[in-house]
């Protein structure tokens, strides 16, 4: 809440699924992390349920980023400038 970020992990490789997640939380645990204030993710699979189940106080805010591209992809490419607002 004073404005200190970490990162707390940064994995390479792996299959990301709801086991892969679950087992990326428990080991920020293990490793001592007793609290953390807000998640922000791009909410693949399984991952939400991870957060909940190991740190179930923690906010989960999805990516704006992947939420709007997520939305895009499904606009013509004539109508994107007006879709998206960009001028």
């Amino acid at each position: 809440m004073e404005g200190q970020k970490k990162v707390l992990s940064f994995p390479i490789g792996g299959a990301e699924s709801a086991k892969y997640w679950l087992s990326m939380m428990n080991d920020l645990k293990s490793r001592g992390v007793r609290r953390v204030l807000i998640f922000c993710t791009d909410n693949l699979r399984g991952l939400d349920e991870a957060i909940k189940s190991c740190f179930p106080q923690s906010d989960h805010q999805k990516c704006i980023v992947h939420q709007i591209r997520n939305s895009v992809k499904h606009v013509s490419y004539k109508d994107l400038k007006e879709v998206s607002g960009v001028v």
